[in-house]
């Protein structure tokens, strides 16, 4: 993937799906706040936004004008599906236009998708509709496999206005000759990167010679793994240079997808009369079976006073359906740390988004 091709899936990723609010100084973008909503990884690594720095990665941005990048052909980390697809006909020899979708869609997961064309198209324009349930269609990203470049590149977002947020549109140009004897495909991908919910697309071609073919809408169910922490209150507070306090943070592959990798992340932010919490301040700590607990490094996030930490891996890779991953840490207080309410969390993902996100807060009292 290029650099150029990266930047652009992250930043519309950092944009997608309810992403407006700024949780405790602290993430990106966390969508509504909700806890367990998804939200894009760099969330959790402490980056909070503010307007010397994080303002432009922060606005809004309308479907319409997000940046069409290629995308390299090879897989991107943690996303499951393979750089090169191979080409498969769907539907029928009576069906001009033909369109098929994998029935599960699993967040942060690229899910395939297919179509087949048995007509000629000339300078042409494909359309796929797609309607939403518990979930903005904004948050959505289509691509298609160009044989050419063998590049994955982005599909053209259709305006659709801001009254229906369920609804969405992508399209893309297309000539191809194609008949019932010998019909054509386009290799086609999506991914969900909001929250869980329903997905139904309908697929139509407009042949360039005034002629409109439609496809059977194809439904597809987005989901992800369950996840829970346990083990940390409501109101903690944690003591200058006292006990650490244990939780553990569980991760159960419910989809019937593997995932690749997981990414697990602390953050945590806080600020007081001018003195911001820094990594000195703070003790994380990590139990790895076999090795016992272990010093996790928080690492200051960019341009503000937060910080964040990745996790040290406990599960195999992939993560496959029905295995589980557990993160079991403590956190402790050095003795100068400054009295501050600290905003916490932890945070899990694959690739560049984050399918799970949880607040935990917590009060530094000198005694």
């Amino acid at each position: 993937m290029t650099h150029k091709a990266q930047r652009s899936v992250r930043a519309r990723k950092a944009t997608a799906g309810s992403a407006a609010a700024v949780v405790g100084g602290l993430a990106l973008l966390i969508g509504a706040a909700a806890p367990g909503q998804a939200a894009t990884a760099a969330a959790a690594a402490g980056a909070r936004s503010a307007p010397s720095c994080g303002a432009a990665a922060t606005a809004p941005m309308a479907a319409a004008t997000r940046t069409n990048a290629a995308v390299g052909a090879e897989t991107a980390p943690g996303t499951g599906l393979t750089g090169s697809p191979a080409s498969a006909v769907t539907g029928d020899a009576a069906q001009q236009l033909a369109y098929s979708l994998a029935p599960e869609a699993p967040i942060g997961l690229w899910a395939s998708s297919n179509l087949t064309l048995r007509t000629p198209v000339s300078q042409g324009t494909v359309r796929l509709d797609v309607t939403t349930q518990g979930f903005i269609a904004a948050s959505l990203l289509m691509q298609r496999y160009d044989e050419k470049s063998h590049r994955w590149v982005d599909l053209d977002v259709q305006p659709t206005g801001t009254d229906k947020p369920n609804k969405g549109a992508f399209s893309f140009p297309l000539s191809v000759a194609a008949s019932p004897d010998h019909p054509a495909t386009v290799a086609l991908r999506v991914q969900a990167i909001d929250r869980p919910g329903r997905l139904a697309v309908t697929a139509s071609v407009n042949d360039g010679h005034g002629h409109t073919y439609g496809a059977p809408t194809r439904n597809t169910v987005v989901d992800r793994p369950t996840t829970t922490v346990t083990g940390w209150p409501r109101g903690a507070s944690l003591v200058r240079g006292g006990a650490a306090k244990e939780f553990e943070l569980t991760v159960k592959n419910t989809t019937k997808r593997a995932y690749p990798a997981l990414n697990a992340e602390y953050f945590a932010y806080g600020q007081s009369n001018g003195r911001a919490l820094a990594p000195k301040d703070l003790v994380l700590q990590q139990y790895v079976p076999g090795q016992g607990w272990q010093r996790v490094s928080l690492v200051p996030g960019g341009c503000d006073p937060g910080m964040g930490a990745e996790l040290i891996p406990t599960a195999k890779k992939p993560l496959a359906p029905g295995a589980t991953a557990v993160y079991r840490m403590r956190v402790a207080v050095a003795g100068d740390a400054p009295l501050v309410n600290v905003e916490a969390g932890v945070s899990v993902g694959a690739g560049n988004t984050s399918f799970y996100y949880q607040n935990l807060p917590f009060k530094i009292r000198a005694k």
